[in-house]
């Protein structure tokens, strides 16, 4: 049991892991040829005993070729062809190796299917000839040829041309055989009748209107004679072409949008090269609106849209029906151009419910237009948990906006909405503020009114914020003395001990302070000194009540 707990769990992961490699290995062995050594990524056949007679191919369904990166080839002197198939199941291939074989001969469409060759080393071997069409598809990095037998002939003046517009400064020592088996440097070689094709297009730019149909032509000379053929590999709309020796013809027709900036060119190959000329096709052609969504919120509010159209057309943008004015608060961003399409949106600064509502993208050039709409809400009503507008707000909202004439555009000056927006709801909470300020300050006034108001008709001990305290001085008489009661609380304290406050024997008990001033306050003696007894009752009012 402790056996087994010991090869559980990682022990024995990395046991299935060992011998899941060795497995690899040994299939990759069993699957490579004879003579040559596999690993994931490279064929190597170096040992010239028992050697190979054909290029090395892995075995189906035992390997995976196009994992195979480099394939090196030495000292097999009975390797003598690469056909069209031997090849083309490496499609990873880059680097290719053959040296010191006997190699004779490769096949025109030998490469076909190996586009990611850069470095091809042909070393050592018997090629008598080379044709450029073997590698006229590839982008070759280095490609060397030293130490083959070359015969001089027109078929190898490609390899000089190349050599010259290489001009590297490790340029190879290269050889052919004159007739006279004579070696001659193939930098030195010259034969007549022998040079690069040229080939010449009438028009140097197009421009045409969707839909429309063209014909172009194209003309070649060259010696050899050139072979002439138009490279339309990216072109959508349907074509036909008409070639002769030396003059040639395409014809284009219903001409699409999308072929607009598609580059088409005439070719003329000889042995020695190829040359081309080339023409830019543009196509004009009516705006289309091919996207336009609900906004997303990042950085900013964002309505994204994407727009076709050549000449690039003119955005304009509708909310709820009135001309949306851009401001820097609300304004058309487009963030990618390819050719005639435009990717972008309408950006939005911290939107509120005010820009709620319809928004419609009109996009207009001289060959039409086309729009489209789209809802958006950033944030619901205040007050409102559906987030709907609410109905006392519609005659609002008329005033806000004036709805215009999307298609005809009347003259009539609509109202700019969503550019005010910002600034109006803003002033709607200031308004709100100031009244509520108003308000509290009316509320105060006449609380504070109410009080004064019961002061004047006999309110008792009333304090003014601490000053001037009124009271009815009962027993004494009629009179009424007003006077600081707490000396010690009432601010006049203070000021009565100065030097400019009348003394306080000046005018008696019975005295009144009235600002800085006391006044001395004389009783009538008459009015106390009445008694009962001369108050008759014939002396009374005529009317008034009699007591028993």
């Amino acid at each position: 049991m402790s056996s087994w707990t010991r090869w559980h769990g990682p022990a024995m992961a990395r046991l299935w892991g060992f011998c899941w490699l060795v497995v690899g290995f040994w299939r990759s062995a069993l699957a490579c040829p004879q003579s040559c050594k596999c690993s994931a990524s490279r064929i190597w056949c170096g040992d010239p005993s028992p050697g190979i007679v054909a290029f090395p191919r892995l075995e189906p369904n035992s390997a995976d070729p196009e994992n195979i990166t480099e394939i090196f080839i030495a000292n097999q002197k009975r390797l003598e062809i690469i056909n069209e198939g031997d090849v083309e199941a490496y499609v990873g291939l880059r680097n290719l190796t053959i040296v010191d074989s006997g190699l004779k001969f490769v096949a025109y469409k030998a490469f076909l299917r190996n586009s990611n060759l850069q470095h091809i080393n042909f070393t050592r071997n018997k090629l008598t000839s080379l044709s450029r069409k073997h590698f006229r598809h590839l982008d070759l990095s280095e490609l060397i040829l030293v130490g083959n037998p070359f015969t001089c002939s027109c078929d190898i003046m490609w390899i000089k041309t190349l050599q010259e517009i290489k001009s590297s400064p490790e340029t190879q020592d290269l050889y052919c055989l004159n007739e006279s088996s004579k070696n001659i440097p193939l930098a030195n070689l010259q034969i007549p009748n022998c040079g690069l094709p040229s080939a010449s297009l009438a028009a140097v730019n197009l421009t045409v209107e969707e839909g429309k149909s063209i014909t172009l032509s194209c003309s070649v000379a060259g010696d050899p004679l050139p072979n002439m053929y138009w490279d339309v590999r990216n072109l959508v709309s349907k074509h036909m072409n008409e070639t002769s020796q030396t003059q040639g013809s395409l014809r284009i027709t219903n001409i699409s949008a999308d072929d607009s900036g598609k580059q088409i060119s005439c070719v003329a190959e000889n042995l020695v090269g190829e040359d081309q000329d080339s023409v830019n096709l543009t196509v004009h052609f009516a705006p289309t609106i091919t996207f336009l969504e609900s906004p997303t919120s990042d950085h900013h509010w964002c309505i994204p849209f994407t727009v076709k159209g050549n000449p690039k057309p003119a955005l304009q943008w509708f909310y709820n029906g009135a001309i949306l004015n851009e401001s820097k608060y609300i304004c058309t961003k487009i963030h990618v151009t390819n050719h005639t399409e435009y990717h972008g949106c309408l950006q939005l600064d911290n939107p509120t419910h005010m820009n709620n509502g319809d928004y419609t993208l009109i996009a207009q050039n001289e060959y039409g237009k086309d729009e489209r709409q789209v809802s958006a809400h950033f944030m619901g009503w205040p007050g409102d948990i559906d987030g709907d507008n609410p109905d006392y707000l519609g005659g609002i909202y008329e005033d806000w906006t004036t709805t215009s004439d999307t298609t005809n555009r009347s003259s009539e000056t609509p109202s700019t909405v969503a550019d005010k927006t910002g600034r109006e709801h803003l002033s709607v909470y200031a308004v709100v503020v100031i009244a509520s300020v108003v308000g509290f300050c009316l509320l105060v006034m006449l609380f504070l009114l109410k009080l004064a108001r019961h002061s004047k008709f006999g309110m008792k001990d009333f304090s003014w914020f601490g000053f001037g305290k009124v009271k009815s001085r009962q027993g004494v008489g009629p009179a009424s003395v007003i006077s600081n009661d707490d000396d010690s609380a009432s601010p006049l304290h203070h000021i009565s001990n100065g030097s400019n406050t009348p003394s306080s024997s000046e005018g008696g008990p019975d005295a009144v302070i009235i600002g800085m001033t006391k006044i001395p306050v004389i009783e009538n003696p008459q009015y106390f000194g009445i008694t009962n007894s001369q108050l008759k009752p014939d002396t009374w009012p005529r009317g008034s009540p009699k007591t028993a």
